[in-house]
């Protein structure tokens, strides 16, 4: 068996009820203040990883990584470029830094691409031309995500936010909290963390988004507020 596989096929139908589910989504909020005393669990911790690691992605070609960010003075050195993240970089259990990969990683044949639907996905000669057309096709017509470097780089981006989303669903599961942090300066990210900190070559991430993950020290002011679905949804 491929060691990358995921048991997919025989796992478990879940047996939640809607209350149940809706009821983590409410709880689920954009938490600004954390409690610096509250720590996640390796254990929960380790789930959320998960989350991350069987979150989908277009094509399963997973163009991101994640910095999880919890040496203090790091955190305190790009603190002045991430105005957004002021109290998490001080007292969130968990900061994570999501870095996308650039043009050059996701067009095909690559060698970042060739590694993943070679080396993880371990797909036959036949699965990989066929991956050639329809990604070729997807990338320069359809979508054309390789129009430029940042047309690139957003297509990558797209795929860390819904890796970012299923943590942070995980979480609320568990009764944590989090928060998407998009207030910061990706250049400053990628100097400090890339350039002079080497977490990361800067000729293939940059910094794309970023999360806090701990507990509330805070109670929410104020009930969700969303347009209503009438608004939303086009039924046909």
């Amino acid at each position: 068996m491929n060691p990358n596989t995921i048991l997919t096929m025989n796992a478990q139908k879940p047996n939640f009820s809607a209350e149940e589910v809706l009821n983590v989504l409410k709880y689920r909020y954009a938490t600004k203040k954390f409690d610096p005393n509250a720590k996640i669990s390796k254990e929960t911790f380790d789930a959320i990883l998960e989350a991350a690691r069987l979150a989908p992605t277009s094509m399963g070609f997973e163009p991101w990584k994640m910095i999880v960010l919890q040496d203090a003075e790091l955190r305190q050195k790009i603190k002045p470029f991430a105005w957004g993240a002021q109290n998490p970089l001080d007292n969130a259990s968990h900061f994570i830094v999501f870095i996308a990969n650039k043009k050059n990683d996701v067009t095909f044949g690559s060698a970042y691409l060739d590694h993943v639907l070679k080396e993880i996905h371990q797909i036959p000669d036949k699965v990989y031309e066929f991956f050639r057309e329809a990604y070729t096709n997807f990338s320069t017509k359809d979508f054309n995500t390789m129009e430029s470097e940042r047309a690139a780089f957003d297509w990558s981006a797209k795929q860390a936010y819904i890796v970012m989303a299923n943590m942070m669903t995980a979480a609320a599961f568990f009764g944590g909290d989090s928060c998407a942090i998009e207030g910061f300066q990706p250049k400053e990210l990628d100097r400090i963390l890339g350039a002079e900190e080497k977490l990361y070559d800067t000729e293939h991430y940059s910094a794309a988004v970023t999360l806090a993950l701990g507990y509330r020290n805070e109670t929410p002011h104020r009930d969700k507020t969303r347009r209503p679905l009438t608004e939303s949804v086009i039924w046909k």
